[in-house]
């Protein structure tokens, strides 16, 4: 028989959109509140809290013995965490790694992984017990000093938050994703936590840039240097966001026969040494890293990684720049504090209300395990003046305990006691019946009433909170200060070194000769070594060689085209010489309708003359023409249908100029203006056609032109007398076999 139908009337129709909005969102809230963030006042999330707590309940005190991992996880997940237990002994591993934590709040014993990224051994075999500041942060909790829930079978308490005597969140920092937000809290100074939290409490309205006085940025548990710009620190922290630059830290270590080697000792926080290891190694491979010679791994306790130059004349600073730009040697290590505000709201928080959040429940734990005290001290002092009753009627007391049949309501009656007083002298032994306990309970009501009196006046006083509280954080200050082991700051600071971005750039390309070969086409490839016979190449249909010039492949090729424009190409990034190359407008943003009409080496601090058709030009430095972008920079302006035509190197002074007229007008190079971009002046005027060539060369020297059979002539300044004139003028027919193509036959640029 087949399953019988539900009436319609009995189906209950939801709406999908808000079953799953409902349902997600309960999820959201679950990973937000109870796995992600951490608590801005404890530091902790959940599980870690957990961790401690079950830990505390089996008496794994810094001075116990040690347990195995397996008894804490397993009291975790039964108890109060019911999730995986990997993930448990994840988190409780990495509590104890002195390498991912700056104050590690577990003791491990045994293999709790390495710096190399290798993971722990199974926790069967692993131990633990908690450390002084995982005690620091439970310190107080039977006092009634915070809330505790049922946990998740109702079957016993957890807290929701701990006491935190030590400023966890800032100091051990913490990472998360949650559904929609994250977090990245970087580890800190303990002690400058502490001055800082001190200048706070005596200075409740200062400014959040009055405690960067104090925190004066990260401080890792692997060491390294931080070379982020103080603007950029002071804003992250006043923020919530930002990010941090960590370098490795490295010193040149001078061996034999004026050789050297790099030493990297501490490398920045999370990265995986073996890991680092390897992308080096295989940029070494790759040729990326021309500089570098090898790399070896002598790391034992300590990480030590040693650097190979290729040669003792390489600069040690620029091998390690070029490292820092393409290894993990150097990283960013972001800030979001997004955190837990009094255990219930995510919100992103400035250092100073991160510093405040703390403070306040340091003070609420204050009152509560003060308020806790003065009902143990009344308790006490109501016991004492029962017991001082009895010592004064003790033998009718122990008439009333003989002879009554309900001694307590009878000692109730008879003395004016409350219950409590007379189930105390009921409970009382025998032993305590002697003459000396009297002084003594006289002497402890005593010593319980000042101390009730002390705690009385601290309740009453806010300053008197605030005073205690200071003292406090002055005696974690202490126990971690800078002339301790733990305290001392590990991370250091320095200015990022000003290197020349090209000298670095220049460091990470191999160098070789190679041949640039740029077709008529604007094809372009590279000949390995300097090539002097290219009768061999070929070219597609049509094509043929336009220029070809020896460059290293640490140069920069520069292309200047009729459109006025200058590109920029690195020598490194050409296509190689198999096949025909690739075209120029593949690789920069050249217009279809322009042309190449120079393409030589850059070399810095050159000049240039860049002249039109039309015979108008200026001279410009060669360091002002380089492109940083495909589109190229723009150098000459021209009005359509100009053309630019001619580029030149500007070494000389005096100028040559002839026109397709076949007019030659020779002028002092002065007389032409130097810019960085414009249409320049005139150079020479024609009725008709257009500029032809140019020269410029030393007056001392003369000027040289060389014919189409190869002959070089040479005329003095003297046999150019009659040519010479004013920058602008028309000019002359030139001298006796001055070439029929009106060009002078000059070298390449």
């Amino acid at each position: 028989m087949g399953k019988e139908l539900i009436p319609p009337s009995e189906i209950e129709g939801i709406d999908l959109r808000e079953a799953l909005e409902e349902r997600y969102l309960a999820y959201a809230l679950s990973t937000i509140m109870h796995r992600a963030l951490p608590d801005v006042r404890d530091g902790l999330k959940p599980v870690h809290r957990r961790l401690l707590y079950a830990m505390r309940l089996l008496k794994l005190d810094p001075g116990s013995g040690f347990k195995k991992c397996a008894r804490v996880v397993g009291d975790v997940i039964g108890k109060y965490h019911p999730h995986g237990d990997q993930s448990v002994y994840d988190a409780l591993v990495r509590l104890a790694q002195d390498f991912a934590q700056r104050y590690p709040l577990i003791d491990g014993q045994g293999n709790f992984g390495n710096v190399d990224g290798d993971g722990a051994a199974a926790m069967r075999y692993t131990e633990s017990r908690m450390t002084d500041t995982a005690k620091r942060l439970l310190d107080g909790l039977d006092e009634d000093s915070v809330d505790f829930r049922e946990t998740y079978d109702g079957e016993d308490k957890e807290p929701i938050v701990l006491p935190s005597g030590f400023p966890n969140l800032l100091a051990n920092g913490s990472a998360g994703i949650a559904v929609g937000m994250a977090t990245s809290i970087p580890p800190h100074n303990a002690f400058e936590l502490c001055e800082a939290s001190q200048h706070m409490i005596k200075n409740p309205d200062c400014d959040a840039e009055e405690l960067l006085q104090f925190i004066k940025g990260p401080d890792f548990p692997t060491g390294g240097i931080l070379v982020t710009d103080k603007g950029a620190t002071r804003e992250a922290y006043l923020a919530g966001r930002g990010s941090f630059r960590v370098r490795s830290r490295w010193e040149r270590e001078d061996l034999d026969r004026g050789q050297w080697q790099i030493v990297i000792t501490e490398i920045p926080y999370q990265v995986q040494k073996s890991r680092l290891i390897e992308k080096i190694a295989e940029l070494l491979i790759a040729k990326k890293l021309p500089l570098l010679d090898d790399i070896r791994d002598e790391s034992a306790e300590d990480v030590r990684v040693v650097l190979i130059p290729r040669s003792r004349n390489v600069d040690p600073a620029i091998l390690m720049e070029s490292l820092f730009k393409l290894t993990d040697l150097e990283n960013r290590f972001s800030l979001n504090m997004n955190v837990l505000s009094k255990g219930k709201v995510p919100m992103v928080m400035g250092v100073k209300q991160v510093l405040r959040e703390w403070l306040d429940h340091r003070k609420e734990v204050l009152v509560r395990r003060s308020e806790f005290r003065l009902g143990q001290i009344n308790h006490r002092l109501e016991v004492l003046a029962g017991y001082l009753v009895a010592y004064l009627n003790l033998d009718e007391v122990i008439r009333i305990i003989r002879e009554e049949d309900n001694a307590k309501a009878e000692l109730i009656r008879t003395f004016e006691l409350t219950d409590v007083q007379a189930e105390a002298i009921l409970n009382m032994r025998l032993r305590s019946l002697r003459k000396l306990e009297e002084l003594e309970i006289r002497k402890e009501h005593e010593k319980l009433t000042l101390e009730k009196d002390a705690l009385l006046k601290l309740l009453g006083s806010d300053t008197r909170q605030w005073t205690r509280i200071n003292k406090e954080v002055g005696e974690i200050a202490k126990a971690y200060g800078p002339d301790t082991e733990i305290g001392k700051r590990r991370t250091g600071f320095a200015d990022a070194p000003a290197h020349d971005i090209l000298d670095i750039q220049q460091a990470m390309i191999e160098k070789e000769p190679i041949t640039v070969i740029v077709s008529d086409k604007g094809w372009i490839r590279t000949l390995k070594g300097h090539q002097a016979e290219l009768n061999n190449l070929t070219f597609k249909q049509d094509d043929k060689l336009k220029f070809s010039f020896h460059a290293e492949t640490t140069d920069k090729v520069l292309l200047f085209t009729t459109g006025g424009k200058f590109f920029t190409l690195a020598a490194d990034r050409l296509p190689g010489g198999r096949g025909h190359g690739e075209p120029v407008r593949l690789m920069v943003e050249l217009d279809e309708s322009q042309d190449i009409v120079s393409a030589f080496v850059h070399k810095p601090g050159r000049e240039l003359l860049v002249a039109s058709n039309e015979a108008r030009g200026f001279i410009v430095s060669e360091n002002d023409v380089i492109a940083n972008t495909r589109k190229g920079k723009q150098v000459l302006n021209l009005s359509a249908p100009a053309e630019a035509t001619l580029c030149v190197e500007a070494s000389g002074n005096q100028v040559a100029v002839i026109g397709q007229n076949r007019k030659l007008l020779v002028f002092p190079r002065a007389q032409i203006t130097k810019m960085t971009r414009g249409t320049g002046v005139r150079l020479q005027r024609y009725k008709d056609g257009d500029l032809s060539d140019i020269s410029i060369f030393n007056g001392e020297e003369g000027l040289t032109w060389t014919d189409s059979s190869g002959r070089t002539f040479n005329r003095s300044m003297a046999d150019l007398a009659e040519w010479c004139g004013e920058r602008g003028q028309a000019g002359r027919l030139p001298p006796t076999g001055f070439p029929r193509t009106n060009k002078f036959g000059k070298k390449a640029l």
